[in-house]
């Protein structure tokens, strides 16, 4: 075997082998053999959002292993492909196989780079699904315009990893755009990945909004937080809460409800307000909001407990100064990660849904950051 492609090969093993010790594949087996029995009992789907959370973590576990297995196939055949184009007595064959053989180790360090994000993610939360709330800042309708391309451009980024999503609470705005949304990624790592997110967004175009046809700057806040779950005791009395219901609303005001079955819920002590209305009757979006405010709940929690403020969500005022990320579309074509440097010629991809080496380079960043620290 060639000494380059040996060096390479040995290289890509060593990092096989520490993905593999980090997601440990025999835990992740007993997992999916634990989730498929769930899955198939009779009354799982008595309670609907239980049953999908089941299901949604099954098909991802056993994909991720699917992943594992042949990624280290994948390794083992060019090694082997390298054996042969070595021993071939035929010069035209092995010039045929190790050009193959660069193919393929080229393809499989950009895999391997993407499954090595995967052990970076060790945060105490970063297993949990994940709970992204986007808010227009300053701008006007700009802002609000924009904060809607980026819940669209979330959304596109799950589709196209086939991650379950649902819409939680939408507030529109008068013009155009809307003024926050809300919205759960039932995956597994969806908040660890999500959460390099969290920030001020920044952008800069041509408004279609202004008849003079200038440029205009807009901001959006994105917040991400862990989904709670049932193991992790957020309790909070009644008295602690404020209700007030009130009829949904679709773009513009249009009335979509004529029911009151939207929930607004405040919670006294700390202030804060979650707002449901996707749900179609009182009780489910109570229940989604009661939900998301003990996710809110957790975050504060870990805040108190680790004495840094904003450790989880960030504090995210979204206006200038505090952007993480600008999107620029005039006078030229760019989407540049202020904290890590990484940038995207291509707009209209990054804005469909294309943000992986953005989210990617965020995680080694935030890792790297920690271990400075």
């Amino acid at each position: 075997m060639s000494i380059e492609f040996a060096e390479e090969i040995r290289h890509l093993q060593s990092v096989m082998d520490n993905i593999v010790a980090v997601s440990r594949p025999e835990r992740m087996r007993a997992e999916i053999q634990r989730l498929s029995d769930e899955a198939v009992a009779p009354n799982l789907w008595d309670d609907p959002a239980t049953a999908q959370q089941v299901t949604s973590a099954l098909s991802h576990l056993q994909s991720e292993l699917e992943r594992l297995e042949k990624t280290q196939a994948r390794i083992d055949d060019l090694e082997a492909m390298v054996s042969m184009a070595d021993e071939s007595t035929d010069t035209d064959e092995a010039a045929e196989l190790l050009a193959e053989a660069g193919s393929d180790l080229a393809k499989l360090k950009d895999d391997l780079a993407q499954l090595e994000i995967r052990t970076l993610l060790d945060g105490e939360y970063d297993e949990r699904f994940a709970v992204v709330t986007i808010r227009s800042g300053a701008g006007g309708v700009d802002a609000a315009d924009f904060a809607e391309m980026l819940l669209r451009m979330y959304l596109r980024w799950a589709e196209r990893h086939g991650y379950p999503t649902k819409m939680l609470n939408t507030s529109y705005a008068e013009e155009a755009g809307i003024k926050s949304a809300t919205f759960e990624v039932d995956v597994p790592y969806a908040y660890g990945t999500l959460s390099v997110e969290a920030g001020t967004h920044r952008l800069v175009r041509i408004s279609p909004f202004d008849n003079q046809g200038r440029r205009q700057t807009g901001f959006a806040a994105v917040e991400v937080i862990p989904l709670i779950e049932t193991t992790d005791h957020i309790e909070i009395p009644e008295s602690e809460l404020k209700i007030d219901v009130f009829r949904s609303s679709g773009p513009g005001g249009q009335s979509v409800n004529t029911t009151d079955s939207a929930v607004r819920m405040t919670h006294i002590p700390t202030g804060i307000v979650v707002s449901m209305q996707d749900e179609k009757s009182q009780i489910q979006n109570r229940a989604a909001a009661l939900r998301v405010l003990q996710s809110r709940l957790l975050v504060l929690r870990h805040e108190q407990e680790k004495a840094k403020q904003d450790e989880l969500k960030g504090d995210v005022k979204a206006s200038w100064g505090d952007q993480m990320r600008s999107y620029v579309l005039h006078p030229y074509q760019m989407v540049k990660d202020l904290r890590t440097e990484q940038e995207s010629g291509n707009t209209s991809a990054v804005f469909d849904g294309e943000i992986d080496d953005f989210i990617n380079a965020g995680i080694r960043w935030r890792k790297s950051s920690a271990q400075e620290d």
